[in-house]
């Protein structure tokens, strides 16, 4: 549930077993303040959420931006080893080559050492839109800045970086 639609929906019971409207913001979260997945969580659903309405008009999700990204630094590597650089389940990771080939985004080309084995490129078309994509991608940390500010944004990725 989204933090807008808790905002709407939540209610509380009264004494007398009817329920009244209270804002989301109202609602104790008790341990869950301390836990660092609960917060974690939160801020990557924020962030999700700004970085699909930032690159909105070009209808790319995370996912989808990661595989290209590391497609476009690293051209000829296969599935299995995007899959598993970003860890991304196999089977989905197929799916949604196919839909960024429908898209003419990626191409695979059998591999030439092993014929169960594609390498992943860019396609030209992809490589253009992996640049459009890149500037959209900056806007959306530009706005992770402006809601954590720089300095927090620093730490935070250094916190995380072992997890990269």
């Amino acid at each position: 549930m989204t933090a807008s639609a808790a905002q709407t929906s939540s209610r509380k019971r009264a004494g007398n077993g009817a329920t009244q409207r209270i804002d989301a913001d109202e609602i104790g979260l008790d341990a869950l303040v301390g836990h660092a997945g609960y917060a974690v969580r939160r801020f990557q659903i924020w962030i999700f959420q700004d970085f699909i309405k930032t690159l909105g008009e070009v209808d790319i999700r995370p996912t989808q931006y990661s595989v290209l990204t590391v497609i476009g630094a690293n051209p000829g590597l296969s599935q299995m080893a995007v899959a598993n650089r970003l860890g991304i389940e196999r089977a989905r990771l197929v799916h949604l080559l196919d839909s960024l080939e429908q898209r003419r985004l990626v191409k695979r080309v059998k591999s030439k050492t092993d014929r169960r084995s594609h390498a992943l490129h860019l396609t030209t078309q992809g490589e253009t839109a992996l640049a459009k994509f890149k500037r959209l991608a900056a806007e959306h940390e530009r706005n992770v800045e402006a809601k954590i500010g720089r300095e927090n944004r620093q730490r935070l990725l250094q916190i995380l970086a072992d997890f990269t």
